[in-house]
């Protein structure tokens, strides 16, 4: 029925309890930014290498768009074939 003192000690107590808050919800934020990150690494460190179409792929794209023909497109797959895997430059 009567409170003795003012609760949780005045102002300083009020102002400690703004900043406790302040700092658990900053760590549960940079928990989940944590977890989210950690979930998502894949080795490239957030960067995608995007692989280069294969040679026959192309090869084989271009003869569906129709833009060589048949006989073409068996030189040019026989030459791929014939001059093995590409090199990286």
């Amino acid at each position: 029925m009567y409170w003795y003192g003012h609760g949780i000690g005045g102002g300083w107590g009020y102002g400690l309890t703004a900043i406790i808050m302040v700092l658990f919800w900053g760590a549960v934020i940079y928990g989940i930014v944590a977890l989210v990150r950690h979930a998502r690494r894949d080795g490239t460190q957030g960067r995608e290498t995007v692989q280069p179409p294969a040679p026959e792929r192309l090869l084989a794209e271009r003869f569906a768009r129709g833009e060589i023909d048949e006989g073409e497109y068996q030189q040019r797959l026989t030459s791929l074939r014939a001059a093995g895997p590409a090199t990286a430059r």
